[in-house]
């Protein structure tokens, strides 16, 4: 309340007949309202009528002298004796009626009566409504102990089954997650796998590559491009194919594995979620009314932090684990892409390389087989060479061996030229001297015919033999080249292990 109260009204049953007040008496409330009469006239009582007066307000304590020293009272404070009206409350304003007034005050014995029985009857009724309206309270008690019960026992329940919705789902994604970790260590080897393998091509490709190197070194006509050549082209178009392809399925393997991470990240987030609202909702689930730390918290009720409704949580998490599965389905398609591809080229390089070496060995065969018969030629030519130079020896002999009848036939010839006069006759010692001379010159000439032609058929021999010696030196590089230098090579390389390691 204020220092000061508000204005009441109280109506004061008493005659109306203004009157002034005395001077010793206290002063007079002053009228505020109007003037009503009792509704229902007496006979054997004057009129009566009710008048709103002011009521001057009052202390919230009343305090009398005896309590409070004047000169300590606030102003406007009452320090004079509380003053209660009389019977009749028109006693200052009129004390000669109120006497008057005070004996017509009575009831009849018949009012007293009624108004006991109507007391008892109003006791009855007001008893009675308040038993009904004592039994409406207990029964609403009731109803809202079961209704605050019924709620919590529905809530529990509620909680109980977003419980096992949110265990389903974990248990789910931690299921995927599992499955997704496995194949993600898989894309892990076989990503290592493809690195091998790309760097283990590069070994049989240095290996053909040098060999077609050293086949640059092949003298003559032994740089011809024979089959060795053609399979040793076709084995670095292979070897370059396959690594292309390696390094093509290395990079979608490493876009995938990247894939996969992301997506497990989002079911390690997802599981992350799911447990804390699991270890919140098993704490919700269960506190009871005599838990500890229960509070108030005004107005949470009318609070919605929430982002999304049942059906778009289930669909959400089953949207997880179906990009998981998506992810993870393209995963073990890639694996198995990746494997057969890897046996595959494998299996490729491996034909490719028996095939060269067996040109190689061929080859050889070939390379061997026709030094061989040069060897042969070349032999038969040197004993040529030596049977012609034997020849030529004997053609020089004869020559020589006849120099000496030519001398004894000229000497002849020489000394009939000098018989005189008619001894000196064409006889058949002449003729015959003379066709000696003349067959002897004949041989001559034939011999060194037979020397010139002895001579150049040797230097035919000696070209072919250069021409063997030089062609079997070819050979002889050829086969170094070929057996030692390249199948030294290719021999002991194990190439798929390389690829396969």
């Amino acid at each position: 309340m204020d220092e000061l109260y508000e204005t009441n009204y109280i109506r004061q049953l008493q005659q109306w007949s203004p009157v002034k007040p005395t001077g010793g008496s206290p002063s007079v409330p002053p009228q505020v309202g109007y003037c009503f009469h009792t509704p229902k006239k007496h006979p054997w009582r004057p009129i009566m009528g009710y008048e709103e007066i002011e009521v001057t307000p009052m202390p919230s304590q009343p305090i009398t002298n005896t309590m409070v020293d004047p000169c300590y009272t606030s102003e406007g404070m009452a320090t004079e004796p509380l003053r209660f009206p009389n019977l009749v409350t028109g006693f200052d304003r009129s004390p000669e009626h109120a006497a008057r007034a005070a004996l017509y005050t009575r009831y009849t014995q018949h009012e007293w009566t009624q108004n006991s029985i109507r007391n008892y009857n109003e006791s009855d009724a007001k008893r009675n409504f308040s038993e009904r309206v004592r039994n409406d309270i207990m029964r609403m008690l009731r109803e809202t102990d079961e209704i605050g019960a019924q709620g919590q026992r529905d809530s529990g329940r509620k909680i109980g089954e977003r419980i096992t919705d949110t265990t389903f789902w974990r248990n789910e994604v931690a299921i995927e997650m599992e499955r997704l970790v496995a194949t993600c260590e898989k894309l892990s080897d076989t990503r290592r796998q493809l690195e091998r393998a790309v760097a283990g091509v590069e070994g049989p490709l240095h290996v053909a590559q040098e060999c077609l190197y050293h086949r640059e070194k092949r003298q003559g006509l032994e740089q011809v491009h024979d089959t060795v050549e053609q399979s040793l082209l076709k084995e670095v178009a292979i070897l370059r194919e396959c690594q292309d392809k390696f390094r093509n399925m290395l990079e979608k393997v490493r876009q995938q594995s990247k894939n996969c991470r992301a997506t497990q990240h989002e079911l390690e987030s997802d599981m992350r979620n799911k447990e804390y609202a699991l270890g919140i909702d098993n704490m919700c689930h269960q506190l009871n009314n005599f838990s500890k730390g229960l509070q108030f918290y005004a107005g949470i009720e009318r609070y919605d932090p929430t982002v999304s409704d049942a059906q778009r949580w289930a669909a959400a998490s089953a949207a997880t684990l179906q990009r998981s599965q998506s992810e993870r389905a393209k995963a073990l398609q890639m694996l198995s892409d990746a494997d057969n591809l890897i046996n595959v080229a494998a299996t490729e390089i491996w034909d490719q390389w028996s095939n060269t070496n067996n040109a190689f060995t061929r080859r050889i065969a070939e390379t061997i087989e026709i030094k061989n018969k040069l060897q042969l030629h070349l032999h038969k030519v040197q004993q040529e060479i030596f049977d012609v130079e034997k020849t030529l020896e004997l053609l020089n002999k004869a020559i020589e061996d006849k120099l000496q009848p030519m001398k004894v036939a000229h000497s002849r010839l020489q000394a009939r030229t000098n018989r005189p006069h008619l001894e000196n006759c064409r006889d058949d010692a002449q003729l015959r001297l003379v066709k000696e001379v003349c067959d002897l010159q004949e041989t001559m000439e034939t011999l060194r015919s037979k020397i010139a032609s002895a001579e150049g058929t040797h230097q035919t021999l000696l070209g072919v033999r250069a021409s063997l010696e030089a062609d079997l030196r070819n050979k002889s590089s050829t086969l170094f080249i070929d057996r030692d230098q390249c199948m030294g090579l290719r021999r002991g390389y194990p190439v798929t292990a390389a690829i396969k390691s």
